[in-house]
């Protein structure tokens, strides 16, 4: 005779269970209830409004329209004008959403400096470390927290003056750029030459030996070294597509990249391996005390860290840095020089008459006024970094962007995206003026701007090698100023936008030279 159920045991467990559904039931409805009354009272405190501005999604559920046209935007080279065009619809800051995520958007100063200074610990970097990791692993660009800050600690030092002042080492690769620069009025892409110019010159800083691409370009000659400028090209592209896809980048793939990326470990694992072993057979401070040794990034760094791993992260993210910041600066800034003969005429005289066809010392490269205002002015219409987020870590507050007019405080839940978006910023004509689209170096004559020009960001996060940058740029510039009379465009085309991780010209920077 079959056995007939527990009945009794059957409904002690069916009661346990439901008495456990319900209690976590009425848990998660007392914390989301006890969030909401906190929340409030924090927005009630504090003035706060909410968001006047929203960006019209025809997708209201997900956004994912949002991202089709950002994707479709940046195959059409306008991404950069898109976001400019969505501040004139929607104000200085407005909301956004790409499916559950809460992302604000702003080009409003006071909100930038709250987010990078003031309330710096309230924000991370998101999800830029799962973005960009695959090449730049944990390095200083690309971490939070402690190791951000020990990486700072440790890179921090080997950008003192001395380092940053040490132009013999530009002279050196000067030559090099000008043994392929053609001079009889053929069309030559000065862009690819600066991103040549700056790998070379970076790598030599950094490795101690640099890639030669330059040499390459007069040679012919394809070289290991070569193999990694152009990898470590297709690896930044690979990496900035992933940040630009969200999380949408979990469906890209991209086995081209991925190469380049073993390729680039492989390439710099090799001077991390020699660095390591040279420490460890030197006594630091007696070869530092009796020989006088050229400077290596790497050999500075390795007696602060004997991890290679490390090593080989700080090294890429220093790199991206050196490289990109400053050959974008250049071609940028020489873009705009080559279609404006009064400005290149204004550089050359100030240029002659300072140095009178002496290569510049680091003083006097500094008290170019001129140069440095074109400098500044390239650096506000063409910033290198046009844009860049943080993700709240706990409830806070923004200054501005509640309320109808976008004046009142702002709440800002805790997992809230912000971007902000210099490129924009900088063209804001209440802050410069009615012509802020143009380029008017003379403008910086009497400008003293705050938070409203983010050229080399903000705050703890600012970056470290921004002289380093500055000084290589303007060296260059000089030293093209002192070697051709003449420089023409040979671009019809408007300057239109390139964006991997920093920014620079589309079509390059075409142009013909005219020996001095």
């Amino acid at each position: 005779m079959a056995q007939l159920p527990d009945v009794s045991r059957l409904s002690v467990t069916t009661i346990i269970l439901a008495s456990v559904a319900i209690l976590s039931t009425v848990y998660y409805v007392y914390k989301r209830v006890s969030l909401y009354l906190v929340r409030r009272r924090i927005k009630i405190e504090n003035g706060c409004q909410p968001l006047a501005k929203h960006y019209p999604h025809k997708d209201f559920l997900f956004g994912t329209d949002g991202m089709r046209e950002v994707i479709r935007a940046s195959k059409e080279h306008r991404l950069l004008a898109r976001a400019v065009n969505n501040f004139a619809r929607l104000g200085y800051t407005f909301g956004n959403k790409l499916f559950f995520e809460r992302i604000i958007v702003s080009c409003e100063p006071q909100n930038v400096k709250t987010v990078l200074s003031l309330k710096f610990k309230d924000y991370s970097l998101g999800l830029r470390n799962e973005a960009l990791g695959p090449l730049l692993g944990t390095g200083i660009f690309n971490s939070d927290g402690e190791a951000w800050a020990h990486s700072r600690a440790l890179i921090r030092p080997n950008f003192v003056r001395d380092q940053v002042a040490d132009l013999e080492a530009f002279e050196r690769h000067i030559q090099d750029l000008f043994k392929v620069l053609p001079r009889d009025g053929s069309t030559v892409d000065l862009q690819e030459l600066f991103f040549r110019f700056t790998i070379d010159s970076a790598t030599e800083f950094l490795f101690g030996k640099g890639v030669g691409s330059l040499r390459q370009q007069a040679t012919g000659e394809m070289t290991n070294e070569v193999a990694f400028a152009e990898a470590f090209n297709t690896a930044q592209k690979a990496v900035a597509m992933r940040a630009r896809l969200g999380l949408m980048k979990y469906f890209y793939s991209d086995k081209k990249g991925a190469e380049a990326i073993r390729f680039c470990h492989a390439y710099v694992d090799q001077f991390v391996d020699e660095a390591v072993q040279y420490r460890e057979k030197l006594d630091v401070e007696k070869t530092a005390s009796e020989r006088h040794e050229k400077y290596v990034f790497l050999h500075e760094l390795a007696k602060e860290t004997r991890d290679k791993k490390q090593l080989r992260d700080e090294l890429l993210n220093v790199l991206l840095a050196g490289r990109d910041t400053t050959a974008s600066l250049l071609s940028n800034m020489w873009f705009v020089i080559a279609r404006r003969p009064d400005i290149f005429a204004k550089l050359k005289r100030e240029v002659d008459e300072t140095l009178h066809g002496a290569a510049p010392t680091y003083e006097q490269l500094r008290n170019l006024k001129y140069l440095k205002y074109c400098l500044n002015e390239s650096l506000r219409l063409h910033p290198v970094v046009p844009g860049n987020s943080r993700l709240a870590i706990r409830d806070t507050i923004l200054p501005v962007g509640g309320g109808p007019n976008q004046d009142a405080p702002l709440f800002v839940p805790k997992g809230t995206i912000f971007v902000y978006h210099p490129f924009s910023m900088h063209r804001r004509k209440d802050f410069f003026g009615a012509d802020a689209d143009e380029f008017r170096p003379e403008r910086w004559e009497a400008l003293r701007p705050g938070w409203e020009y983010l050229p080399f960001n903000g705050g703890p996060r600012i970056c470290l090698g921004q002289q380093y940058a500055l000084t290589e740029a303007g060296y260059v510039s000089v030293r093209l100023l002192q070697e051709f009379a003449k420089v023409e465009s040979r671009d019809d085309l408007p300057w239109t936008e390139s964006l991997s991780l920093t920014l620079c010209s589309w079509n390059g920077t075409k142009v013909a030279l005219t020996p001095a």
